[in-house]
C-alpha cells in the first residue's frame, strides 16, 4: 500500500475536520443554552461527608455471682461426764450356816367365777313401708268448686249421669292433665268436668302421682 497515497487522501482530512467543527458547534450550544453554566454549578458544590459510626454492641451483662457456700457446722458432740463412783466397802467375811430344809404347801389357786352375759336380743328392722298404688282413690282435694250441671243436660231432660275422671298431679299438689276415663251418658258432662277439675288443688307430696275420682251429677241439686 502507498502511504504517501494515503496521507495526501483529501476525504480522510474532511472527516476529522467535520468532527472538530461538530465537537466546537456543541460547545457553543452548550455555553449559549446555559448548558454548561449549571455544570460549574453542579461542580462547585460542596460535597458533604456524614461519617457513619459504626454501632457498637451494648455490652454482655456480667455474670451472676456465685451462690454463697454453705458451711455446715458438725453437730457437736458432748463428752458425757461420768460421776465418780466411791470404792465399796468389803464387808466382813459371812459365816455360812447349813441350810434349813422346811417344806412349804403350796396354796390352792382361788377358783374363779365366770358370769356369761345373755345374747343382745336381735335387731328387728321395721317393716317396710308398703308401695302407694300406681293410681290414688279417695283423695281429697283441698281447693276447687264442684263441676256445674251443664245445660245442655238440662235441656235434654238428662236427670242424672256420672263421670269416672284420672288426674295427673305434680310436686306441688296442682292439677296438670284430665283424662276421662268413662261417662254415663257419653260426652254430656265431660265438658264440664274436665273444666272444673283442671282448677282443682290438693296437698302436695313432693313427688307426681295419679289419682281418680267419681263425679255424679244430679238434676235435683
Amino acid at each position: 500500500m502507498d502511504y504517501a497515497r494515503r496521507q495526501r487522501d483529501p476525504t480522510r482530512h474532511l472527516v476529522g475536520i467535520a468532527f472538530v467543527i461538530l465537537v466546537h458547534g456543541l460547545v457553543i450550544y452548550a455555553l449559549v443554552t446555559g448548558l454548561a453554566r449549571k455544570a460549574v454549578e453542579v461542580i462547585k458544590k460542596p460535597i458533604t461527608a456524614t461519617i457513619i459510626e459504626e454501632i457498637k454492641p451494648p455490652p454482655p451483662p456480667p455474670p451472676p455471682p456465685p451462690p454463697p457456700k454453705k458451711i455446715i457446722e458438725q453437730p457437736k458432740i458432748e463428752v458425757p461426764v461420768q460421776p465418780y463412783v466411791p470404792p465399796p466397802d468389803v464387808p466382813p467375811p459371812v459365816v455360812q450356816q447349813a441350810p434349813t430344809i422346811t417344806a412349804v404347801t403350796p396354796a390352792p389357786p382361788p377358783k374363779q367365777e365366770y358370769v356369761i352375759a345373755p345374747p343382745p336380743p336381735p335387731v328387728v328392722a321395721p317393716p317396710p313401708a308398703p308401695p302407694k298404688p300406681a293410681i290414688r282413690r279417695g283423695i281429697t282435694r283441698i281447693s276447687g268448686d264442684d263441676p256445674t250441671y251443664p245445660r245442655e243436660a238440662i235441656r235434654a231432660q238428662i236427670a242424672k249421669g256420672k263421670v269416672l275422671a284420672r288426674l295427673l298431679i305434680d310436686e306441688k299438689g296442682n292439677v296438670t292433665e284430665v283424662i276421662i276415663v268413662s261417662s254415663d251418658p257419653p260426652r254430656v258432662f265431660d265438658r264440664a268436668v274436665r273444666s272444673a277439675l283442671e282448677e282443682w288443688k290438693f296437698k302436695p307430696e313432693g313427688e307426681k302421682y295419679t289419682g281418680e275420682v267419681e263425679i255424679n251429677f244430679s238434676l235435683k241439686d
